[in-house]
């Protein structure tokens, strides 16, 4: 039996902030909120529309996914309609995000991705879950096998290539500093081979990111990030440059993720001590921060957020 809907003034448990994973996705935001109260007609519509832009059907199939209802709420939409993909896939993603916070058995996350790929062949978004899945709990071969899964459905994939980087930073933590760790050569072959107007051009700068994590997080740089040497070497401000460079001329304003990509690279100009390129990627983020990569190696994101912002457009 479905959870009866919660009030419609339900407290959530907060941190210091509640950071939106919908970012600026006005439509998103209001299907979630649909999705809590058992309305999970709006969730189908937003799907149907969102037809196959991949990543953004990424976006906001992990997003209401979230949702703690999400689950026996998808299993209703499943009952009146046993042949939605896109309901198989939502199940799907409700139950690795439930597999992630231990709730789920893995196996069946795992049985639940494949049911939804084998009704959508051409889709990566089930693909895109395992990957999930894998990254967090899985051997390396499976995280490389499930992304190439996704890359031969679209080879852009912003999410995945965002997991991806993230497993191959920790990669040979042990080894300390390196400029030539695998996750660089990742990253720069990925916004070479990209479209040029894909977002993927940031990811140099999403390698350098997850790997001070690693590094920090290992205690081979400092926890300071705008005090560690991480960000001040050659090759670190040639890849800030060329990333920022693009930035001022890309024109494709309606990527789903792009925010993500804005807080790294204005993390990563914080991090660098460029005050004035870090203030224009400010005023583009406006509110939307995003708890990585604020947060690393361990701070309370939004805080950290907030005074680098403050800082940067003199308001502190």
């Amino acid at each position: 039996m479905s959870p009866p809907p919660p009030p419609l003034g339900r407290g959530r448990k907060r941190a210091t902030h509640a950071f939106d994973a919908a970012l600026d996705d006005a439509e998103l935001a209001a299907a979630r909120t649909a999705l809590a109260q058992g309305r999970w007609q709006t969730a189908r519509s937003l799907l149907a529309r969102t037809g196959d832009d991949w990543d953004r059907r990424g976006h906001r199939v992990t997003v209401l996914a979230r949702e703690p209802y999400c689950a026996p709420w998808t299993n209703d939409w499943l009952l009146a309609e046993p042949d939605s993909a896109d309901a198989a896939v939502l199940l799907a993603h409700a139950k690795v995000r439930r597999a992630l916070r231990g709730k789920e058995k893995p196996v069946r996350a795992r049985e639940s991705c494949h049911t939804a790929a084998a009704l959508a062949p051409a889709d990566p978004t089930p693909w895109l879950g395992l990957l999930m899945l894998e990254s967090a709990l899985g051997a390396e071969e499976e995280v490389r096998r499930h992304f190439a899964e996704v890359r031969a459905r679209y080879a852009d994939h912003h999410h995945a290539h965002h997991l991806m980087i993230a497993r191959l930073a920790e990669r040979r933590t042990g080894t300390g500093p390196d400029p030539l760790h695998e996750v660089y050569d990742f990253a720069n072959a990925a916004a070479e081979h990209a479209p040029a107007d894909s977002p993927l051009a940031i990811l140099p700068v999403v390698a350098h990111a997850e790997r001070y994590r690693v590094l920090a997080g290992a205690g081979h740089e400092q926890r300071d990030a705008t005090a560690s040497g991480h960000w001040s070497g050659r090759r670190a401000r040639q890849v800030m440059r060329a990333a920022f460079d693009w930035w001022l001329e890309w024109e494709q304003e309606g990527h789903p993720r792009r925010l993500i990509d804005l807080n790294y690279l204005a993390h990563a100009k914080v991090c660098e001590g460029r005050g004035a390129e870090a203030a224009a990627l400010f005023h583009r983020i406006g509110e939307h921060a995003t708890p990585t990569p604020w947060s690393y190696p361990d701070r309370d994101p939004y805080p950290a957020f907030r005074a680098a912002r403050d800082t940067a457009l003199g308001t502190a």
